[in-house]
């Protein structure tokens, strides 16, 4: 994997405006810990934290470490990266949890990544340092999204769930936030996918919770949305496969119903069960459907994704900052 230099502090003006963005639920025990990390790494970057309902005391502890701390009402990661994505302006996003599990120190490679490339998503692949800091049951989700997201767009990444990830600006004003919950990894990376963009990953060390800072994620939970990301993305992405799937079952099952009848008029004229030859028509027009929906669906996809990329383009590449928008 490609490495790459860290930014030099020491060029002249212009510099782009960056923005660490870091959401935050009950992060009492690592959120002033991350914002000084983040500090450290890009003394001139401003740092923002979305508060997201906390009950512990958050917010006050990321104000007196500088933070920019700003309230989201709205539960959920998904709600929070869309109040994120619309109200901070930058020319680069960096966006990390607020848990002190992510290298900030990798923040100065990482975006030296974006404007050497002119990328427009760097994602920090997670390398692990303890076991504990990255569950087997998530191991297994993300290598399933992984393999997924390759099989629909013939490219993926490592780390697909990584939170750590630096954005361009035509990224972020171009990117219609869907997802409520932690599925937006997931919704990040698609876009990206979906649009064709230049992206590329940078590995990062990834560490346990601070001693206090206690995780949200759920394995069974969170596996479960990860299965319904799955089916979503085929229904989504590939309409005319996932329906065309369930075409096939259909028509499987009305030619298994309808072979008996056959043969029977085929020796006798005659048709003696009426509710199975009348259920036979049915299923076979609905499997008719399911391919005229997956049709007529696969158009909507390539419209919508030309839209986006209208969008997208609207905006000027990440290499560009000094011309503002």
């Amino acid at each position: 994997m490609k490495e790459y230099p860290a930014v030099n502090s020491d060029v002249a003006s212009p510099t782009p405006r960056i923005a660490v963005i870091l959401p935050c639920y009950n992060e009492a025990g690592a959120i002033v810990r991350t914002v000084e990390d983040f500090r450290r790494a890009l003394p001139a970057a401003d740092i923002y934290v979305f508060d997201n309902n906390s009950s512990d005391g958050s917010r006050e502890l990321a104000a007196s470490a500088g933070a920019i701390v700003r309230r989201v009402s709205q539960q959920g990661k998904g709600h929070v990266v869309r109040r994120m994505f619309a109200d901070v302006d930058a020319d680069i996003y960096i966006m990390a949890d607020g848990d002190a599990t992510y290298e900030a120190a990798a923040a100065p490679r990482m975006v030296a990544a974006m404007l050497e490339d002119n990328l427009d998503m760097v994602v920090g692949a997670r390398r692990d340092e303890v076991e504990a800091a990255y569950r087997r049951g998530h191991r297994f989700g993300n290598w399933a999204l992984t393999s997924l997201l390759k099989q629909l767009f013939g490219r993926s990444f490592t780390d697909i769930l990584s939170g750590y990830r630096v954005f361009s600006r035509r990224f972020v004003k171009s990117f219609p936030v869907l997802s409520a919950g932690f599925e937006i990894e997931t919704e990040m990376s698609v876009h990206a996918l979906e649009l064709a963009m230049p992206v590329a990953e940078v590995m990062t060390a990834y560490g346990a919770r601070p001693e206090g800072s206690v995780s949200k994620l759920s394995t069974y939970r969170d596996g479960w949305r990860i299965l319904r990301t799955i089916i979503t993305l085929y229904r989504i992405e590939r309409p005319v496969l996932f329906f065309g799937v369930i075409a096939a079952f259909l028509a499987a099952a009305g030619l298994g119903l309808a072979a008996p009848l056959i043969l029977t008029y085929m020796e006798t004229g005659l048709v003696p069960r009426f509710p199975t030859a009348i259920l036979v028509t049915g299923l076979m027009i609905l499997a008719t459907l399911s391919v005229m929906c997956g049709l007529i669906l696969d158009t909507v996809v390539r419209g919508r994704r030309e839209v986006r990329r209208l969008a997208y383009l609207a905006f000027r590449a990440p290499s560009d900052y000094a011309l503002r928008d």
